[in-house]
């Protein structure tokens, strides 16, 4: 048996964001696990966009002080790498008047707390990505701050970092059972041994709802798959993302010269399938020809999916539980989880260590849902 004061359950971005959070305030044995390794959930799979751009202000928050982060994490974090953080923005491309009135709406929002995004005509727009379809949209939004980061190189500053700072670290290594007596948590069970704890963090990513059906904690998300795809390298072309909700795309080139060209599937069940299908490619294909013809040219490489776990509205749940102490909750990202990782774990080292909580914390707990109607739904999603 091991003793942990924290055992944090996932080691995707988010549970590595909390472990270092928690370690650089001092909090010591804490312990990491994951059936597999580093990045291998949704964030190894992620497009790995970053965005401020979103239609509710509590969303807003969240990626602002991600992206405030990123700008200085090689330097915080000490990484000898790159992380990549590359900001040349996000152009979001509406395609009717119904859009363009939303689009207004959530600038206003953005632009209330500090984010600097803008509406573009048609024609400003193709002056930031030149080889757009002009036929294809009636108008954009644009914030230059928004971009991309890499996740695989993100999540290893991460994890070193709380390495040198002493947190143990357990990969394939899966947890069969957590016990509890009494609304007291006592040991976390895997297939390998036997951690002795009083405090649990459920980082699970897509299974982050069977974590909670161990210890009789209902978290209502689900988990379904949705696909990317990448082309060969090409010279550099476009800087920003380009993104559309309503054409359901968003289309990135990275800085090794690759897209990675993604979309929803309206049809997708609740699973925690991450396979690939020839129907996304056909449709993905239909779409970058029609909006970016010039990447429609491209070859693919490879496809394959990922896991969004969606939450009723749109936005993280961030919580403690109450009737269970010692249980805490990350999920519910609805594919964001990545982008809103360094705020995460700040905002669950504040909670695990009854710090003083920002007030828009509040609309991140799980009890919103308590026979409530949803009133702010974020529709800014592919």
């Amino acid at each position: 048996m091991i003793k942990a004061d924290i055992v944090i359950i996932g080691a995707g971005i988010s549970g590595l964001s909390t472990a270092y959070n928690l370690a650089k305030n001092g909090v010591k044995n804490i312990v990491v696990i994951d059936e597999l390794f580093i990045t291998s959930g949704s964030t190894g799979r992620c497009g790995a966009g970053v965005r401020q751009q979103w239609g509710t202000k509590l969303n807003c928050i969240l990626a602002k002080k991600s992206i405030e982060f990123f700008m200085t994490a090689n330097e915080v974090l000490g990484y000898k790498k790159d992380i990549e953080f590359k900001q040349e923005g996000y152009l979001i491309l509406s395609t009717s008047k119904e859009e363009d009135e939303v689009f207004k709406k959530n600038v206003a929002v953005q632009n209330s707390i500090g984010i600097p995004s803008k509406l573009l005509s048609v024609e400003e727009a193709l002056k930031v990505v030149p080889h757009l379809n002009p036929k294809a949209f009636t108008s954009a939004s644009f914030c230059k701050t928004d971009g991309h980061v890499n996740p695989f190189l993100m999540s290893e500053a991460y994890y070193k970092a709380a390495k040198n700072l002493g947190v143990d670290f357990y990969f394939y290594e899966k947890v069969l059972e957590i016990k509890v007596n009494n609304n007291r948590i006592e040991e976390v069970i895997t297939d390998k041994r036997v951690f002795e704890t009083n405090k649990v963090v459920n980082a699970a990513g897509g299974f982050a709802k069977e974590i909670g059906d161990m210890v009789g904690v209902e978290i209502p998300v689900f988990s379904e798959n949705h696909e990317i795809l990448v082309t060969e390298p090409t010279t550099n072309i476009q800087g920003p993302m380009v993104m559309s909700f309503s054409k359901n795309i968003y289309c990135q080139q990275v800085p090794h010269g690759s897209f990675l060209i993604g979309r929803s599937n309206p049809d997708a069940l609740p699973n925690h399938d991450i396979s690939s299908s020839w129907q996304f490619l056909d449709e993905m294909a239909k779409t970058v020809c029609d909006i970016l013809p010039k990447v429609g040219k491209l070859r693919v490489i490879r496809t394959w999916g990922g896991s969004y776990n969606n939450s009723p509205d749109h936005q993280p749940i961030i919580s403690d539980i109450e009737g269970l102490p010692g249980f805490y909750i990350a999920c519910g990202y609805s594919g964001h989880g990545f982008m809103f990782a360094p705020i995460t774990g700040e905002i669950l080292t504040q909670m695990i260590l009854n710090k003083p909580l920002e007030d828009y914390t509040k609309e991140l707990h799980i009890n919103r849902f308590n026979n409530k109607e949803i009133t702010d739904f974020e529709k800014s999603v592919v």
